[in-house]
Order: C-alpha cells, then sequence, then structure tokens
C-alpha cells in the first residue's frame, strides 16, 4: 500500500503518541523487574484501578484528569509501597512460581473487586478538550493523545534523572545489578524493593489517568497495556528501562501501521509476531544490557 507523504506523518505520529504511553507502563513494569527481579501481573490491573480513580474524581468532582496527576501519582506510590511491603516482601525469597500466583491472584482480586463495585459497562472521561485537534496544513493533532505523550515523556525523563542523577537512584541500580552486593556497601535493600515497586505502580497509574479521556474504561483494559509492556521489556531487554522506553515507541509505531495497513483486528498481532521471533532469535532483547546505564 502507498502512503502520501501526510498519511504518513500522521500515523507516525498516532504510533509516536500511543508509543508514549506503552513506554511509560513498560517502564514501570521493567523498574519492578529489574530490581526485584519479580514479574508483576497486576500490574495493568493497578493501572486499570488508576483510570477508575480518574473517571470517579471527573464525573463526582469536575476534577481534570490532567489536574488529578499528582492525586495520581501519590496514591499509587503509596499503594505499591504498601503492596510490596505487606504482600510481595514475604514471598521475595520464594521460588518464582510462587511470586507470579502471588501477582496474578492480586490481579484477579482487583479485576473482581472492580467488577463488584462498578459493574463491567464501559465508562469514559469526556474533558472539555475531549474532541480538540489541531491542524497544520495535513497534519492532525489530537489534543488528549499529545497531552498525554508530552506528561508521559516528561515523566519518564524525571525518572531517568532519578534513577543516574540522585544517590537513591543509584542505589536503585546498584541493587537491580547485584542486591547482595548493594547489602554490603550498606544499602538497604528492603527499601529499595518498596520504592521501586511504589515507583513502578505510579508510572502505571500515571499512565491510566492519562489515556482515561480516550480510552473506554472497563476492568480489563489493563491487561492490554499489561500484554504490550510485557512485549516491550523483553523487546527492549529485560530490566533495561531505556530499552523498554525505546521498544515501547517501537510498539506503537507498529500497532498503528499494522491497523492501517492490515486490519484494526490485527494491530496487537505483529507485536506478538515480533515477540515470537525475539524470544526464538534473540532472547535478551534488542539492547542487551548495554542501555541500562
Amino acid at each position: 500500500m502507498s502512503f502520501s507523504p501526510s498519511i504518513f506523518l500522521n500515523l507516525l505520529i498516532a504510533g509516536i503518541f500511543l508509543g508514549g504511553i506503552y513506554s511509560l507502563v513498560s517502564i514501570g513494569l521493567t523498574l519492578i523487574f529489574g530490581t526485584l527481579k519479580l514479574v508483576n501481573f497486576a500490574h495493568g490491573a493497578l493501572m486499570m484501578v488508576s483510570m477508575y480513580l480518574t473517571f470517579w474524581l471527573w464525573a463526582l468532582l469536575g476534577i481534570d484528569p490532567l489536574i488529578s496527576l499528582p492525586i495520581s501519582f501519590g496514591l499509587f506510590f503509596s499503594i505499591g509501597y504498601a503492596l510490596q511491603k505487606i504482600l510481595i516482601m514475604p514471598i521475595i525469597q520464594r521460588p518464582v512460581s510462587a511470586q507470579m500466583l502471588m501477582t496474578l491472584g492480586l490481579l484477579l482480586v482487583i479485576q473482581n473487586a472492580v467488577i463488584m463495585l462498578w459493574s463491567a459497562t464501559p465508562r469514559q472521561v469526556v474533558t472539555d478538550f475531549a474532541n480538540l485537534i489541531f491542524r497544520y496544513g495535513e497534519l492532525y493533532i489530537n489534543f488528549p493523545r499529545f497531552a498525554a505523550f508530552v506528561v508521559a515523556m516528561t515523566l519518564s525523563g524525571i525518572l531517568h534523572l532519578f534513577l543516574t542523577r540522585t544517590d537513591l537512584g543509584t542505589a536503585i541500580r546498584a541493587t537491580a545489578q547485584d542486591s547482595e552486593t548493594a547489602k554490603v556497601l550498606g544499602i538497604d535493600v528492603n527499601k529499595v524493593y518498596a520504592l521501586s515497586f511504589g515507583l513502578g505502580t505510579a508510572c502505571a497509574a500515571v499512565a491510566g489517568n492519562l489515556i482515561s479521556t480516550f480510552y473506554p474504561i472497563d476492568p480489563f483494559v489493563g491487561d492490554t497495556f499489561l500484554l504490550m509492556a510485557f512485549i516491550a521489556i523483553v523487546l527492549g531487554s529485560m530490566g533495561n528501562y531505556i530499552g523498554a522506553f525505546i521498544a515501547g515507541l517501537i510498539l506503537g509505531v507498529v500497532e498503528i501501521f499494522t491497523a492501517f495497513v492490515l486490519s484494526s483486528l490485527l494491530r496487537q498481532a505483529v507485536p506478538l509476531i515480533i515477540f515470537l521471533l525475539l524470544l526464538l532469535l534473540k532472547p535478551e532483547g534488542l539492547f542487551g544490557g548495554r542501555l541500562r546505564e
């Protein structure tokens, strides 16, 4: 299929905007995996709860999603911190299967609790700028998606600076590389674990907050983003948050072009095929450990 320059550019921008959300979710998930060596199946469910929080703050109190961002970040950082202390810490030395079952159980509990409380009826935040589109010649910019992308990139940049330029960030990276050596050096790895889980959860919550203005909210919406986040962290190399960031952007572009060229029903099929091929041909990911620092 041939593309005019304007169609190609619009698709590329839409893919990058979507990829920015995938990047933010993936960074949170890979931060948890890289530090705790834990596969958190509840990551998407916590993102979904953040979407519902954003919806109810808007529906009941009239708080704009962009205004409620600090609320989502702070609240879900605290929730993630508490979950790690209460549920994850007691099994952190247990076999991987026990850890996976714990987070999978947490996923099912959250989803079923949401269904009991609010049913499975889709909801959506409809703000004054929900349908706002800027046009520059043949280029169309959807404002909610643009705003979500800008905030996601800003938070990703701040997180990168935190991990690379602060003592606490250095402690997180040291623990991710070798927790036993980090203990010998005097790092409180249990505190680092809780902080990493809190930050990862907060990233997912902010992503949920951002997409609530243009994505339907239901108890299973987090599953799609969790799947794409898993693909991104494998594509970007497990535990490599910069690789996950780049991979998230790539997946967003691939998904949008797939939907346009093939079918919207297959938009996630091509990323899945890439994921399977990568596991077969290059299981260490595209970037290995080179971008971890």
